[in-house]
């Protein structure tokens, strides 16, 4: 796609790359297949290459954003379906992400907005603001009506989303040194709070396999959240802490449970790229990040007993997208006595996608009553999926308990059942 940028407007580094990445585009249309907004709304504003065009000409015009180009970004799910289909290499992930910060600094939203994404950047990364956020919305949810007409439909969708109750904390004691091999597992935001059990089948499963996990002061949120929200200053705050945490201890790896977070700490070399502190330390740490299914490949899981439930394994868009891992999961599924089938349209994001199902829900909403369509007929005894997000979208509707895969691999291999999981008779 030709451009047309001033040699001013080249030397920010940020307009550089997306210059860059506006160029490879060529127009063939490959992406409109694999949109989400594309195959649901039909239109080409709402595909990739129509978000593609409407952010170069705000970007070369060096405009404010106008309200329609605002609806169509924030329309993206960012689940990077047009990166796996695109057969000329853009990597639209930066470029939507430029976008987004550029919004964030030259667009006044209107007030409801602001002061939802607003607490959405206050509350989500921060487990404890987190967990007391959602009993809050466990004694107001009769009031969801009156939240909806004040402050519309995305209130209605969090408390929606928010769980009747939390579960408690799930002990989850490291194991000790071990010569075999030496991981962190970040902590996270939302997992800890909505599921701890998913840790605690990391960290078992981990030990038995010789695996020790390290404990990492002033680890926090990964920062995928606000970046996602186009607040820029805060993600590369989030990036800079976790760099530092995390590069001195020796790791053979940061074993991420939580897809998404995972897509954004292997990028920090790249969002830390123009930080002269930092960029050679981030893409260090970046290099060390795997999702906790390429640690378990390389291990020598030994199911303990045959475990022949029917497992409908949801490919996470960040994990099959975002980085190219979507048959791994399923094959260690499999290799541990699983019989596992994958739904129709696996392609096609569930809607989650970080904050999107709560500042989008209509679409969000059309998205997971078609991801539930397909899983359901499949049949399966149990949903199996490698990213938080993920289960808390889909569990409400699927009739079924939704795990994570750690969880069922963790079973198969000597642990206990994963919870909320009834066996068959």
């Amino acid at each position: 796609m030709q451009t047309d940028f001033s040699a001013a407007q080249l030397t920010d580094p940020d307009t550089a790359v997306a210059a860059a990445v506006i160029r490879k585009c060529v127009h063939c249309g490959f992406c409109t297949a694999t949109c989400p907004t594309y195959v649901l709304l039909g239109d080409e504003l709402d595909s990739p290459r129509g978000r593609i065009y409407l952010i170069k000409e705000m970007l070369e015009a060096d405009a404010d954003p106008t309200p329609d180009v605002v609806q169509h970004v924030d329309r993206c799910l960012s689940c990077l379906a047009c990166m796996t289909t695109c057969p000329s290499g853009v990597n639209y992930m930066h470029l939507v992400d430029h976008a987004r910060a550029y919004i964030e600094a030259r667009y006044r939203r209107p007030w409801r907005e602001r002061l939802l994404r607003g607490i959405l950047a206050a509350v989500l990364p921060y487990p404890g603001r987190f967990r007391l956020a959602l009993r809050l919305a466990q004694l107001v949810r009769p009031l969801a009506p009156l939240g909806a007409a004040v402050l519309g439909p995305p209130v209605t969708a969090m408390l929606a989303l928010a769980p009747a109750s939390l579960p408690r904390a799930v002990p989850a004691p490291l194991p000790p040194p071990s010569p075999r091999g030496r991981v962190a597992i970040p902590m996270g935001c939302a997992e800890p709070v909505l599921r701890p059990e998913i840790r605690a089948a990391t960290v078992r499963l981990l030990a038995r396999h010789g695996i020790e996990v390290v404990g990492v002061p002033g680890e926090g949120c990964c920062g995928a959240l606000v970046h996602h929200l186009g607040k820029q200053a805060a993600s590369l705050d989030a990036a800079r802490r976790n760099v530092d945490a995390w590069d001195a201890l020796g790791l053979d790896a940061v074993a991420v449970t939580a897809s998404g977070c995972g897509t954004t700490i292997r990028d920090y070399g790249f969002m830390l790229r123009d930080d002269p502190a930092y960029a050679a330390k981030a893409t260090r740490v970046g290099s060390l990040a795997k999702d906790i299914s390429e640690v378990l490949a390389d291990l020598p899981l030994v199911p303990v007993a045959g475990r022949r439930l029917r497992v409908a394994y949801h490919a996470a868009c960040s994990l099959q997208h975002g980085q190219r891992l979507g048959a791994l999961p399923r094959e260690l599924l499999i290799r541990a006595g699983f019989d596992v089938a994958t739904p129709a349209e696996a392609h096609l994001c569930c809607g989650s996608a970080g904050t999107y199902n709560l500042l989008q829900p209509v679409i969000a909403g059309q998205l997971r009553d078609r991801k539930l369509a397909h899983l359901a007929a499949l049949r399966p005894d149990v949903v199996a999926t490698g990213n938080i997000g993920c289960m808390i979208q889909l569990r409400a509707g699927a009739g079924v308990p939704v795990v994570h895969t750690v969880e069922l691999l963790d079973w198969a291999t000597g642990g206990p059942v994963p919870a909320g999981l009834s066996l068959p008779v």
